[in-house]
Order: C-alpha cells, then sequence, then structure tokens
C-alpha cells in the first residue's frame, strides 16, 4: 500500500499561500478523529500518487510520523492551474463499512472493431469495511458487438458479499451501438433526394 506523507498545517498560514510554495491542502477526517485535521502535502508526492491512485483508493498517510489508514475522499482539482488545490481523506476504523467509489477502467477498448463503444458510468459507488475496499473494477471488452451491454449487475464487484452497492444494479456501465451513416454516406443520400 502506498505511503504518502504530509504535516499538520498552521491555519494562521493561508491556502493561498501555501499553494504558491508547491504544496497542496487538505484534511483528514474520521469516526475516531474528534475534529478534522488540517493537512499540508507536498504538491509532487501528490501529482505521483494521483497517477496511480484515485477518489476512492485506499492508501497510508503518514501525519508527522502517525501512521492512518485513509481513503482518498475528495480531490479539488484546479483546471485553470491544472492541478490539484486540495485533498481530502477520511480515516478508515477497521471492521467500519465506509462509503467510497470504484474507477470502472476499460480493458482492450481497441479490439471492438464493430460498433462504437461508449461508457456510460466511470465509478461505482458502495460501502464496505476498510478490508474489502475496492479501487478499480477493470472490464475486458475486447469480445463485445454491436447491441451488447454490460451492466452493474453483471460485474464481480456487485456479486461480493462484503460489499453494499450503491450504484443501481440494473444501469449499463458500457455499450456498444451501430455506427449510422458517415457523412460521405448522408451527402450521397441527400444528393439523390433532390
Amino acid at each position: 500500500m502506498n505511503t504518502l506523507k504530509a504535516e499538520k498545517r498552521n491555519m494562521e498560514i493561508k491556502a493561498k499561500r501555501l499553494r504558491r510554495e508547491g504544496f497542496v491542502t487538505g484534511n483528514v477526517f474520521g469516526k475516531k478523529i474528534e475534529k478534522s485535521i488540517p493537512i499540508k502535502l507536498v504538491r509532487s508526492d501528490v501529482d505521483k500518487l494521483l497517477k496511480e491512485h484515485g477518489k476512492g483508493s485506499q492508501i497510508m498517510l503518514d501525519v508527522d510520523g502517525e501512521m492512518m489508514d485513509v481513503l482518498v475522499k475528495e480531490i479539488d482539482f484546479n483546471t485553470i492551474k491544472g492541478q490539484v488545490d486540495e485533498i481530502d481523506f477520511q480515516a478508515l476504523v477497521k471492521g467500519e463499512k465506509v462509503h467510497s467509489v470504484a474507477e470502472v477502467v476499460l480493458l482492450h477498448h481497441e479490439k471492438v472493431t464493430t460498433g462504437v463503444l461508449q461508457q456510460l458510468i466511470h465509478e461505482i459507488s458502495y460501502k464496505a469495511t476498510p478490508d474489502a475496499l475496492v479501487e478499480k473494477v477493470e472490464i475486458d471488452v475486447s469480445n463485445m458487438r454491436v447491441g451488447d451491454t454490460i451492466f452493474v449487475k453483471d460485474l464481480d464487484i456487485a456479486s461480493d458479499k462484503d460489499i453494499d452497492l450503491h450504484t443501481d444494479p440494473e444501469a449499463a456501465v458500457v455499450t456498444v451501438y451501430e455506427v449510422h451513416g458517415s457523412a460521405a454516406e448522408e451527402a450521397e443520400t441527400e444528393e439523390t433526394a433532390e
């Protein structure tokens, strides 16, 4: 499990200043934490972590030497600056179910040559104990053809007895639909109609 270093943040120093100095601000909250703990993290460490992990990931957070098993709960991305401004973590309690999301990752989409592959759901919402958390749901779509649809209920996460699904099991995750006429064919049809 990845470990991310953090320091408790002095609230007298404004978040804007910390961000200018190369930090990402954040908070750690949880059932056994009386008040949330304001923290600051080195931006390059956060960027490195987010290359492999995202919202719903379980990591170890080292806050001034105290190790915490946490869930990445929220990521506030500044699209103008192209950087993460804030990241919040939920401290996990063994045996206690927490709400999380699993990222949906499609594998081998380049092998779908008939029709157009459309991903309808990008994350699946669920509740589970820390030892049953799922970071990613990978779906091999290489054998999908026009008219095929994979629903949430078809995925392994839906049949896992340790997981309480919050996303509708009947929701379509990915589908392949037929390509309806190219622009050239449409132009040809219009000409013959005239």
